[in-house]
């Protein structure tokens, strides 16, 4: 069974910098996708951040376009969300997900239902 550990969330200014860490342990399949989600309380998850693993292809949400960076370290399967430049209104909890990648990950990655899920990390960004 595949598990995902996040490590990173903490509260910082705005216009910090923060990195998040999703760890895939006992991983079986061939190709692995991971993600990272946000969501405030009372409101719908939002699809931040996507990579293929195997490879390196990224996909971003537009509302974090140019300020966060998902890489990867396919040694340790683990996935990093490099958040720069942070807003008040990037404060969430940020979950990890990862699966085997599916067809059209690559347009479809913020809507597929993920296996896997991360326990979740709080992000706070406050003066």
């Amino acid at each position: 069974q595949t598990r995902l550990v996040q490590s990173g969330g903490e509260s910082v200014k705005p216009g910090g910098s923060l990195r998040l860490s999703c760890a895939a342990s006992e991983y079986r399949g061939s190709s692995i996708c991971m993600a990272w989600f946000r969501q405030l309380p009372g409101k719908e998850r939002e699809g931040v951040a996507a990579i293929y693993m195997d490879g390196g292809n990224t996909y971003y949400a537009d509302s974090i376009k140019g300020r966060f960076t998902i890489n990867r370290d396919e040694v340790k399967n683990t996935a990093y969300l490099q958040m720069n430049a942070l807003k008040t209104d990037d404060t969430a909890m940020y979950y990890c997900a990862a699966d085997d990648c599916p067809a059209g990950f690559y347009k479809n990655w913020a809507q597929y239902r993920y296996a896997y899920w991360g326990q979740g990390t709080q992000v706070t960004v406050s003066a």
